[in-house]
């Protein structure tokens, strides 16, 4: 580990693995097989000096990206952690994804994937330590060639020049050179000071891709001779198949076949259109198994019963039972949040072509190596005859985590022996989810005569996200993803005890932007307003008393407080939500008006401390981002059930934000010297809390289930 200045240590087996990679140009999609470790030294065109970079010496540059551009602009980020420490320009870097290796293990992961806004924090250290070890080398293959000290060197774009400011090689007159010299157990990074790209805004790389319409996701993959296939799946959760009738589908031109695989009936088809066409003339009979009385109500009726008795303590200090006992007012509040789908503007698919000696899988995920690993069980191929190609992703927020899709393409390629695109329509796509899950949140809190809170009480209900995806996380009966946020309340009381009572569902759940941030921060900060008000406290105050011993977090609160304290507009609400996720913090601000019975967010202001900013307009981006995903599920819609199906299909009945409804947003970052945290889970959890505390200003009453409606 290095930090600006000091040395980071090397081991010679980490920096010499070669792994072998075809040229060309920018080709973000194209991920080629891990190879075993080897002795073999890197061919005499290029030099390889660790696992992320090779020069050539045609000059060519060649990041290997490890991580899924899926919107969040980390293929700009992480190219310019490596271009600062190398001395290279953005636009020198060619950029091809890295193969399926243990060397791009994501470490706050566990695995080589992307998600949870880890990238930029994984690859702080990582991508610049990459750099500065190849910019060493090549200063020293410069000093060797023209036999003067390496401290009368420099390097610049590409580039090392001599001080006597006549003498400069390019990185590819050196590549060989440096290729034969001793590799250094350290590098020295480069001091904050002598930064020129990172915390300056850079336009983002893959922009003109697409652009151009030259970028490829899932959808735009062809292969030769590719067939296309959708599955039509039971729309009752529990139940399977007892029969179906193929014969419409059949009849529809361009339909091959219709057959029964593990997750459906398939309609395999010459053309995408006739696969849809095809699906929608499928005849469908579901036998209920279980769960066929799964709706909404009885659903809710169940998370409420985990509100009272006894449940798992999670954390505990001092005692709260006798502090709420002695306290002058006592305050109880109960929140629902209900299931959200992630409903990305890509539906799911995935293209396989599985052969008898090897398989492709052409796909938009953020867990290619667990593609590889499902790859592997279905077809019994090794893992090195198994590439994964990521393309781009339209949208992720952890559903390009799961690997159903992946299955399915799989699953009917190694039938078919054929190149197989699987795509999922819109209604698929939503009443087939690993939703946000349902949660209900009592909270009871105490209040002193000077209306101080002194006394914080918090169950979360709800069912479990890792008994299904990492179940050996679960303690004690405690599911860490869902008291995210709660557990690491900033806000300092002198009794405060947290619960986990857990209420497994029927229905699938997974991870969704922000994780348990997204339904906590809705209770704690929406419970905070409402003890602000009890005890004639204003909001931010209150929150600023309860966070004197944290600087970091009333930094926050003194840039919000100019925009805080000005007039609130005529007919207007103001409220604010502090949230702390993915090593970042944030204080969002929102001015709200009720029109025609419709809630209106104007306005919001949001400062960000998320440590160290790399690209500052991605990060602005991603600020705007997480409010529209936000306001989305906090004025829109919710994942609801009636007879065991989702009653959702579309966008139709489950809206997103319309641009005529996007409010102004202004982005304040603050400026810190600490490595950077995530930004894309952050921005997502503050909304809902933000908006139902401005209707709490302006209509006098809370607001305490999601979606909100008047």
């Amino acid at each position: 580990m290095a930090d600006s200045g000091s040395a980071a240590a090397f081991t010679r087996r980490d920096l010499l693995k070669i792994i072998a990679l075809s040229g060309g140009g920018l080709a973000l999609g194209w991920v080629w097989p891990a190879r075993a470790e080897t002795n073999e030294t890197p061919a005499p065109s290029r030099f390889e000096p660790n696992a992320w970079i090779s020069l050539h010496a045609d000059g060519r540059i060649q990041l290997r990206l490890a991580r899924a551009e899926m919107g969040q602009g980390v293929m700009t980020s992480l190219t310019m952690l490596l271009a600062e420490e190398l001395e290279a320009g953005l636009d020198q870097i060619r950029i091809e994804p890295a193969p399926i290796d243990p060397a791009y293990t994501n470490h706050l992961l566990g695995e080589q994937a992307t998600g949870g806004g880890t990238s930029t924090r994984d690859g702080w250290e990582t991508l610049r330590e990459a750099g500065a070890l190849a910019r060493t080398l090549m200063i020293a293959a410069a000093a060797r060639t023209w036999g003067v000290p390496e401290s009368e060197c420099r390097a610049h774009r590409a580039q090392v020049h001599h001080a006597d400011g006549t003498r400069r090689l390019g990185y590819g007159e050196l590549a060989i050179t440096a290729a034969s010299l001793p590799v250094p157990t350290s590098v020295v990074l480069k001091d904050k000071s002598d930064w020129t790209l990172i915390g300056t805004s850079q336009r983002r790389l893959d922009t003109p891709l697409k652009v151009r319409g030259a970028a490829r996701f899932g959808l735009d993959v062809r292969l030769p001779g590719m067939l296309h296939a959708t599955i039509a799946r039971c729309p009752v959760i529990g139940a399977e198949i007892r029969g179906w009738n193929g014969q419409a589908a059949r009849e529809v031109p361009g339909v091959i076949d219709v057959f029964a695989v593990r997750h459906g009936i398939a309609v395999v088809a010459e053309t995408s259109w006739a696969a849809l066409a095809g699906h929608a003339r499928l005849e469908i009979d579901c036998r209920p198994r279980v769960n066929t009385a799964v709706a909404t109500e009885r659903l809710r009726s169940r998370l409420h019963i985990g509100l009272n008795g006894r449940a798992p303590v999670a954390l505990r200090e001092g005692d709260v039972s006798r502090a709420l006992a002695a306290a002058a007012l006592e305050i109880e509040s109960v929140y629902e949040v209900p299931f959200q789908a992630h409903a990305c503007m890509e539906p799911m698919n995935c293209t396989a072509d599985v052969r008898p000696d090897g398989c492709d899988i052409h796909v938009p995920t953020q867990s290619p190596a667990a593609t590889q690993e499902l790859a592997q069980r279905l077809t019994g191929l090794p893992p090195e005859r198994i590439r994964v190609h990521t393309t781009f992703l339209g949208g992720g927020h952890g559903r390009r985590r799961e690997l159903d899709f992946v299955h399915d393409a799989v699953e009917l390629s190694h039938r078919l022996v054929r190149p197989v695109q699987v795509i999922w329509t819109r209604a698929d796509d939503i009443q087939h989810d690993y939703y946000r899950p349902m949660t209900l949140h009592r909270l009871r809190g105490g209040l002193d005569a000077a209306g101080e809170p002194v006394a914080w009480f918090h169950r979360v209900v709800g069912p479990s996200v890792l008994a299904r995806r990492d179940p050996g996380r679960i303690r004690d009966g405690i599911d860490p993803l869902m008291i995210d946020g709660a557990a690491s309340l900033p806000y300092r009381f002198a009794h405060r005890r947290l619960e986990y009572r857990r209420a497994d569902t029927p229905v699938p759940i997974g991870l969704w932007r922000g994780d348990g941030h997204s339904h906590n921060a809705f209770a704690t900060e929406c419970f905070l307003d409402e003890l602000a008000r009890a005890g004639g406290r204003d909001p931010l105050a209150l929150r600023r008393n309860l966070l004197a011993d944290s600087p970091v977090h009333l930094a926050l609160l003194d840039r919000l407080a100019e925009h805080w304290a000005a007039p609130v507009p005529d007919g207007q609400g103001r409220g604010l939500a502090l949230v702390e996720a993915a090593g970042s913090r944030l204080a969002l601000m929102v001015e709200i008006s009720v029109d025609e019975g419709r809630v209106r967010a104007r306005r919001f202001v949001a400062v960000l401390d998320c440590g160290q900013v790399v690209n500052p307009d991605a990060v602005r981006a991603q600020i705007e981002s997480g409010i529209v995903f936000g306001l989305t599920a906090t004025l829109k819609g919710a994942i609801t059930f009636s007879d065991g199906r989702v009653e959702q299909t579309g966008f139709g009945d489950y809206p997103l934000l319309r641009f005529d409804e996007m409010p102004e947003i202004e982005s304040i970052l603050i400026d810190s010297d600490a490595p950077p945290g995530g930004v894309s889970p952050i921005a997502t959890p503050a909304v809902a809390p933000a908006v139902a505390n401005a209707l709490l200003a302006l209509l006098g009453r809370p607001f305490r289930t999601l979606p909100i409606r008047l």
